[in-house]
């Protein structure tokens, strides 16, 4: 395979977006991939005032970065100096200029990114935190529909009622899944890699010495364990990265197709957004055993359905505020669980160098549209890695490693949002509590530091929504078998990554919502771990003590096994039901938490297995007033108030 064919001569300017990521009255934050660098025009019309701003984008507004031949990201980032109105639409085109003064708009070479009965795509910037969507885990080939699309019905059904409009989408972790890819889309992926010319690079410590290597070895499809160097190390790395690792009390993972390369991770990017590099390629299905044919052939009708609700996706993101958090399956499964698995990680080159590719492309994908100020020195130091790369379409290894060191070094993927209430969101995956003395137990998901930061950030607000992608209050009898498991060694069989696994995290995390001058009405947001929640909790014996919500959905494309769930949700009622005694004896003994029941619950479960997307709204006092979960089979949850005492 080569990764330099030729384009033809239909290839579209925009493979990719635009994706509205971060908006204000005063700024504006947009994302796409082009097939070449554009020169690019942003028009904005505010409803109630009728009167367009046009803003010809410059080298400042708009960086464009190139990561093959005929891929160039365009971070897009305007100042206004006329403040847009707040909780109305407008209505927005991205411009692009041709030969002679030509120019198309969005109508012309996306229309699909219209809602129906609409010329341009909008959005609303709402003067507070009224509602939000929010969900985690999203699969392409786990066989259910996509909440994405289910949320871009829901949206397409209110477009025109800005009141009706939330602040945000919210995707709070695993938006891709480097480590679990489906043949299929490893096929697609790789073609898209030839079609694009994305860049090449050498691999360091691995058996194959290049990216073309790896795309053209047999091993390359369902046995990417094999091509770890066969040193002592590789038992270690092959567990975390290649081996499937069974997990009996949870679920089987399958990473033996693990994403390895730059270009490999940016191609999975463009498929799961947009529908137009599915059109660009036709994947070729690789030698297989017939094993591994069986296995394909199931995973390519689920592809197949996924691809088709692609354009349902590209719109909801084109018209819909979006910020996004890290989770581990963004980079690689039980992502730093323990400082054990950080030493075998990390001083190995070869699983650095997974770990960082991976780092490398959310940097630009995804991290860059949450808070570019925050961004703009990783983002620097990646440009001039691309830079070179262009010049012959491979990245300097030198020039790689240094950037993922950086990368690695950088603290400052959470974020902000002063809205009403403030919008915190938390990175729980690179500044952990490591147990340095006993380093196979789980690390805490914030170290100290981290930790001493939020309640910082925290003090003197009325209310908060915080995004942890681990929910901070978990299901109690989960949390005890992953503890056992941790104390038997084994914390990687069953992810035993949740806030009460490390005592020190734990405490720290609990004080500070009994701080006194932290928020009254605190709402956790959450993902991962792939079913849906919501309880109420108080702080026993004070009447006046903040109130909480962990308010859990996960997953937007993917299910927990039904009977196993059901097995946990009725022993966890039984066992940690809110008097029971047994909830003397966990790290939570002052809080009261009483579970909710989704009103399609048969036979009162308090867990929710179903794919889709949650949907939360708020009072004035950053309460919630409804709670939901838009099915993605178009059948809606809610989660009423309890009224039990």
């Amino acid at each position: 395979m080569t990764n330099h064919d030729p384009p033809s001569e239909h290839m579209p300017d925009v493979l990719i977006g635009p994706l509205l990521r971060r908006v204000a009255n005063d700024r504006l934050v947009l994302w796409l991939v082009a097939s070449r660098p554009l020169t690019l025009s942003l028009s904005l019309w505010p409803v109630s005032s009728g009167s367009e701003q046009h803003h010809k984008l410059d080298v400042l507004q708009c960086r464009c970065l190139a990561v093959g031949r005929y891929a160039y990201i365009h971070l897009i980032d305007v100042s206004l100096d006329t403040p847009l109105p707040c909780d109305e639409r407008i209505a927005y085109d991205v411009t692009i200029e041709g030969e002679e003064g030509s120019q198309r708009g969005i109508a012309d070479w996306a229309p699909h990114l219209c809602h129906d009965g609409a010329a341009l795509p909008g959005f609303v910037i709402t003067s507070r935190l009224s509602s939000v969507l929010h969900g985690s885990c999203r699969r392409p080939h786990h066989p259910v529909g996509d909440g994405l699309a289910r949320a871009d019905a829901w949206l397409n059904e209110r477009w025109q009622d800005p009141g009706a409009r939330p602040s945000w989408l919210l995707m709070t972790g695993d938006q891709v899944y480097v480590d679990d890819v489906a043949g299929p889309m490893l096929s697609a992926i790789h073609a898209l890699i030839a079609r694009l010319g994305l860049f090449d690079e050498t691999l360091e410590g691995a058996m194959l010495e290049s990216s073309q290597a790896l795309y053209d070895s047999p091993q390359g499809y369902y046995r990417r364990e094999c091509l770890l160097p066969d040193i002592e190390s590789s038992e270690a790395l092959r567990e975390r990265f290649f081996g499937g690792v069974r997990k009996p009390v949870f679920t089987s993972a399958s990473a033996h197709n693990h994403l390895i390369t730059f270009a490999e991770v940016m191609a999975m990017y463009l498929l799961v957004w947009s529908p137009v590099p599915w059109r660009l390629i036709a994947a070729m299905r690789p030698a297989l055993s017939e094993e591994h044919e069986a296995r394909y052939a199931e995973e390519a009708a689920a592809v197949d359905a996924f691809v088709e609700t692609l354009p349902q996706v590209a719109r909801l993101l084109a018209n819909q505020p979006t910020l996004m958090i890290f989770d581990d399956h963004d980079v690689t499964d039980d992502w730093n669980l323990t400082a054990a698995w950080e030493q075998t990680a990390y001083e190995h080159p070869f699983s650095r160098r997974i770990i960082g590719n991976a780092l490398l492309a959310y940097a630009l994908c995804q991290g860059w549209g949450n808070d570019p100020d925050r961004l703009r020195e990783p983002i620097d130091a990646i440009a001039v890695l691309l830079a070179d790369g262009a010049s012959d379409g491979w990245l300097s290894p030198q020039g790689q490693d240094a950037a993922i060191r950086q990368l690695m070094r950088f603290q400052g993927w959470e974020y902000e949002v002063a809205s009403s209430p403030k919008l915190v969101v938390l990175d729980t995956r690179t500044r952990r509590w490591r147990s340095e003395r006993r380093r196979h137990r789980p690390s805490g998901l914030m170290d100290w530091e981290a930790l001493t930061e939020l309640q910082q950030a925290l003090l003197d607000e009325r209310a908060v929504v915080i995004v942890s992608p681990a929910p901070m209050f978990g299901v109690k009898l989960i949390e005890g078998v992953q503890k056992l498991f941790a104390l038997a060694g084994k914390p990687l069989l069953v992810d035993a990554e949740n806030w009460m696994a490390h005592r020190g995290a734990a405490s720290v995390m609990l004080n500070i919502f009994q701080h006194s001058r932290t928020p009254g009405n605190y709402v956790i947001l959450s993902g991962d771990v792939h079913y849906s929640f919501v309880y109420d909790i108080r702080i026993r014996d004070r009447r006046q003590g903040p109130r909480l919500w962990q308010i859990t959905s996960s997953g937007v494309k993917n299910t927990f096994p039904d009977t196993l769930l059901d097995w946990f949700d009725r022993l966890n009622r039984w066992l940690y039901a809110p008097r029971s005694p047994l909830n003397w004896f966990t790290q939570r003994r002052d809080m009261r938490i009483r579970p909710r029941t989704p009103d399609r619950a048969k036979a009162g479960e308090r867990l929710w297995n179903g794919s889709g997307i949650g949907y939360v709204r708020f009072d004035a006092q950053g309460r919630p007033l409804e709670i939901m979960e838009l099915g993605a089979d178009g059948r809606d949850v809610r989660f009423p108030e309890s009224r039990q005492d």
